[in-house]
């Protein structure tokens, strides 16, 4: 069950709009000002193909050295946004942040063990990883093909048990674990200087929200968000937004819906593939990929909430 809790999990992820294979020699970096980068993954359908590349992985350059967020799907791609970092500052690599353990945002860590920078996540991240390190390696085989090779696991070298500071120089990051939600895993992270907030998967924008965690547990934590004094946020899927609040109330309408969708067919004795057909069906044209993302919400969901 464990294993195949997993796999959807992953399944989850890849399962996202089609994009040309063109992308793999296109690596491109945004730049929000400030010394803050972004790299956006493109979101594969599973039947594409998934290539290790589609969360957003970020860097903020500090006075004293670089902080990663999230490194991508595979040692290719880590090595990709390796090498776009020195293109733009000489400066150490300091930090390496897993928001969570999903593999599209931890398996490019590999590339930075050459900086020997501290690898950094939430305190039961290194537990999941070692879960789950069986079950990702013959997926990530599976689907990268030779791109999986070399992709490591890394575990973090540092924890977060609530929160964490750190030090770029003329800015500070703040560190804050998150209780059960997206995964067991979350972490989010704010800047001081440019005051931007990166929530990891605890906010996806324009993409229909995937989680394995607790969807009670997600609500809550998103409610948290909308009081950060955030200028910005980077999702840990979709576009960088300055409209961040809108963006979280999207999803926590989304996610909503579906929980009371689910409930009212429990409650009626309906079965889960029948909630999988009509749980948040309101929501369908608001999302990219709805159909597939959200059955494997309900799969997920409704297991947990039949215990209530």
């Amino acid at each position: 069950m464990r294993i195949l809790m997993i796999t959807l999990s992953l399944l989850a992820l890849v399962g996202c709009a089609q994009v040309k294979a063109a992308h793999d020699d296109n690596f491109a970096i945004e730049s929000l000002g400030d010394g803050i980068y972004v790299h956006h993954g493109v979101h594969l359908d599973i039947d594409e193909g998934y290539q290790g590349d589609i969360c957003n992985a970020s860097f903020i350059v500090g006075s004293k050295g670089v902080a990663v967020i999230d490194t991508g799907g595979s040692f290719k791609v880590g090595k990709q946004l390796h090498e776009a970092i020195r293109k733009v500052t000489p400066l150490p690599v300091l930090y390496v942040i897993n928001t969570h353990v999903h593999p599209d945002h931890i398996y490019g860590n590999a590339a930075f063990l050459v900086d020997k920078p501290q690898f950094i996540g939430h305190d039961k991240l290194a537990n999941a990883m070692e879960l789950r390190h069986e079950a990702y390696a013959k997926l990530n085989a599976r689907l990268l093909g030779a791109d999986a090779q070399a992709s490591e696991l890394v575990k973090p070298t540092m924890t977060v048990k609530s929160t964490l500071a750190l030090d770029l120089g003329d800015r500070k990051l703040t560190l804050t674990a998150h209780p059960v939600a997206h995964t067991n895993t979350d972490v989010s992270i704010i800047e001081s200087k440019a005051s931007t907030l990166f929530t990891g998967d605890l906010l996806f924008i324009e993409r229909t929200p995937v989680l394995e965690g607790d969807i009670k547990g997600l609500i809550t934590e998103i409610q948290k968000l909308k009081n950060s004094p955030a200028k910005q946020v980077v999702p840990g899927h979709g576009p960088v937004t300055k409209n961040w609040i809108v963006a979280l109330d999207n999803e926590e309408h989304y996610l909503t819906v579906l929980l009371a969708d689910i409930r009212a067919s429990i409650k009626k004795g309906e079965s889960m593939e029948s909630a999988m057909n009509t749980a948040a069906a309101s929501e369908k044209g608001k999302w990219v990929l709805f159909d597939i993302a959200n059955r494997r919400n309900v799969n997920t969901i409704y297991p947990a909430l039949e215990w209530e």
